[in-house]
């Protein structure tokens, strides 16, 4: 099968057609143009949330405030009929705050269960760079195990379970970074830039109003989503393709291997969950596009959100003024696409 060609085939042992993927995936076109009515700009940010949705992931958003990191998840929230909470985490936070504790009742002389605000389908840690370790990892043992333990008691979290993480790059007086191992449960980490001027034109003429914003109605359900993620899994991925993801990676720890002359510059490369998420989401990306096979485009254009919090640079990079970012870029101009 040619990976460039578009149109109808049937890849070879999935038993998926591009007509099938697009009957899976009309809901994604309603969807987009739902959002696009209240979320102005920031196309790319909404599709990646939803390529995260489609295969049980968690992201992980940088940007500054006002840039509708919020909105954005409210809205998809709504549009999916979705149980949404927002936590706003601050220092003085307790693990119990999110997950949930035991109550007395006096009147029943008993512990009872009070759920914490991570029992919903879809949760806006806010600043999560603001709370200390334990709670940091109190929300990411929820996201990995999906379900939490209060007291003796198991409970299972709703599904889909989808955790948007932010932090602000700027003010890091008074936070508690993310350690490596924490940050590498995140599928992908984003970065959200400014509006064009323009975009930010028709931000004014939509928000710039006392009046109170429309809420947005549902346009999909979660029943479908569910279905959606078990049609993911079937879209099909060339060998050939496979083995790029893996060179990738593997260029992230051994360059040299790769003829790349910026071993000196890379501390830690990325782990195996970096060959597994540009796996999953870029089978997402071809069922949004409505593909029923993933091509290497696929896997250009998400590897920097999967590597990037994944990949630590040396202190002779650091010297140099280069993030990981440049050493991404460069690993994906240089090795060879098949």
């Amino acid at each position: 099968m040619s990976l460039e060609n578009e149109g109808t085939m049937v890849a070879p042992g999935a038993g998926l057609t591009d007509d099938e993927i697009k009957a899976a995936s009309a809901w994604v076109h309603p969807l987009r143009a739902e959002i696009g009515r209240f979320l102005i700009g920031q196309q790319d940010l909404v599709d990646r949330l939803i390529a995260v949705l489609l295969v049980r992931g968690h992201v992980l958003l940088e940007g500054v405030p006002g840039l509708a990191k919020t909105l954005a998840l409210k809205t998809l929230a709504q549009l999916v009929n979705a149980d949404f909470h927002r936590i706003q985490f601050t220092p003085d936070m307790l693990p119990a705050d999110i997950v949930g504790t035991q109550v007395f009742d006096p009147r029943a002389a008993r512990f009872e269960v009070k759920h914490g605000p991570v029992f919903a389908n879809f949760i806006l840690a806010d600043e999560i760079n603001r709370a200390p370790a334990k709670v940091q990892s109190a929300l990411l043992e929820a996201m990995q195990e999906k379900q939490v333990t209060i007291g003796e008691q198991s409970f299972k979290l709703a599904e889909p379970f989808f955790v948007l993480a932010t932090q602000n790059p700027l003010e890091q007086e008074g936070t508690y970074p993310l350690p490596e191992a924490q940050l590498d449960r995140f599928i992908m980490k984003v970065l959200v830039d400014y509006p064009t001027v323009e975009e930010e034109m028709a931000v004014i003429d939509v928000a710039a109003s006392t009046q109170e914003m429309p809420v947005p109605a549902p346009v999909v359900n979660l029943d479908v989503i569910r279905q959606a993620q078990q049609v993911v899994n079937r879209v099909y991925l060339d060998e050939k393709v496979k083995r790029y993801i893996v060179s990738l990676v593997h260029a992230t720890r051994r360059p040299d291997d790769f003829g790349l002359k910026i071993g000196p510059y890379l501390r830690v490369g990325a782990s195996p969950r970096a060959s597994i998420a540009m796996t999953l989401l870029g089978k997402a990306r071809a069922f949004l596009d409505g593909r029923s096979y993933v091509t290497p485009h696929d896997v250009k254009s998400i590897a920097p959100d999967v590597l990037r919090h994944r990949v630590v640079v040396s202190y002779e990079a650091e010297a140099e003024g280069l993030d990981a970012e440049h050493f991404i870029r460069q690993i994906l101009d240089e090795m060879p696409v098949p």
